[in-house]
């Protein structure tokens, strides 16, 4: 008899392959323990393939759900509506999903529906804003109720989950799965596969990586954003702004009006994820509204500039690796020109402690699944 757990993952976006990318592979290492199943819904098409084959990945299933201009509803019924049918044949034992997306929250309640546990990586991150990051707070916040086992990545996560009632029972600090891939081996000899980055190789200047993509910075604060980068762009004549633009056709016309046409601002298609990572390597800080970015940059001693009013994360904050600048043009440019000329403020920032993970967030989460499933006696060590 076949005594194996089927384990479904279900992901929807490029973030959660990068960050769900170890535990796959630490689940698969454990092949005699797990039957583990990779489930897509395909609702960033393009960008979900350019990562599953950055990772060598094949997805079991493709529920490939994408359409024009489709709305969160549509994503949100259409994954769950797909799921329901999936769950019903495969009967897996167990369906982890990751962060804040809408497939976290659809692939959750799908579960829920068949009595199915759900583990949940990156459990407890919290802005306390239900609109800002927006949906993703209030898809994290209902994931974590419908979830029996919450991976959070710090102790700030658990306290979080504590706060609003959590069972202490179920709560098991592990690290961010993101320091797991960011620090894997590969990137260390990887080089540009985009011509158009190429000459970063080359360059004897300061690069300022940007990614700016979060819905509700759209209008005014993109504006705000793309007019500080430029303005530094103008002033520092060493500095190289390396932008790859998200694919959103509202973004992509805001950073083509603000920031096109200036000899040494790139605005490039997006970049997978080992150029990306080799990107921040190669960045003297980085300018962002991204979530996850904040880890990354951590790992490699990169000072970023959050552009948003709130952050789910604030332990970078604190460390002092993060600047939440908020999205005034005056405030994100006052502190990247700051970051361009102190010096000393400079190194504080690039010498802050990681606060985010040691590079076993994902042997901890498997570990946890074995005890949960009676296939070890010990609970791993935390992450603190």
């Amino acid at each position: 008899m076949d005594d194996k757990k089927k384990i479904m993952i279900v992901v929807g976006t490029r973030p959660e392959i990068t960050k769900m990318y170890p535990v796959i592979r630490e689940l698969k290492e454990n092949a005699d323990k797990f039957d583990t199943r990779l489930v897509v819904t395909g609702q960033h098409r393009e960008q979900l393939r350019q990562m599953l084959d950055c990772f060598g990945l094949s997805p079991d299933i493709n529920m490939d759900i994408m359409k024009p201009n489709q709305s969160l509803s549509y994503i949100t019924s259409a994954t769950v509506s797909g799921l329901d049918e999936i769950f019903s044949k495969e009967r897996p034992d167990l369906v982890l999903v990751h962060g804040d997306t809408a497939a976290t929250l659809s692939a959750s309640l799908a579960a829920f529906y068949h009595r199915i546990p759900v583990g949940h990586v990156e459990a407890g991150l919290r802005s306390h804003n239900k609109l800002s990051p927006w949906p993703e707070e209030v898809n994290r916040r209902a994931t974590d109720v419908i979830a029996d086992l919450l991976f959070a990545p710090t102790r700030v996560g658990r306290e979080n989950l504590l706060r609003e009632g959590c069972d202490p029972e179920r709560i098991f600090v592990t690290g961010q799965t993101a320091v797991d891939t960011a620090m894997l081996p590969q990137h260390d000899t990887h080089r540009f596969k985009d011509e158009a980055l190429k000459r970063l190789e080359e360059h004897k200047g300061r690069i300022i990586a940007v990614t700016a993509h979060r819905r509700e910075n759209y209008g005014r604060p993109f504006e705000n954003m793309f007019s500080a980068i430029r303005r530094l762009a103008d002033e520092f004549s060493d500095v190289l702004v390396v932008y790859p633009v998200h694919l959103s056709p509202v973004v992509r016309e805001a950073a083509s009006r603000v920031l096109g046409g200036h000899e040494r601002i790139l605005l490039l298609e997006p970049a997978d994820y080992m150029d990306m990572i080799r990107l921040l390597r190669l960045s003297y800080m980085v300018m962002s509204d991204s979530g996850g970015l904040q880890e990354e940059t951590a790992v490699f001693g990169k000072p970023m500039v959050l552009m948003r009013d709130t952050t789910e994360r604030p332990e970078g904050v604190e460390a002092g690796s993060v600047y939440l600048s908020g999205v005034e043009e005056e405030d994100i440019y006052s502190i990247g020109r700051r970051l361009l000329t102190d010096k000393e403020y400079y190194r504080k920032m690039a010498s802050a402690r990681n606060p985010f993970g040691d590079g076993q967030a994902s042997r901890r989460i498997v570990r946890v699944i074995m005890r949960y499933f009676g296939m070890a006696e010990a609970l791993p060590d935390e992450f603190c």
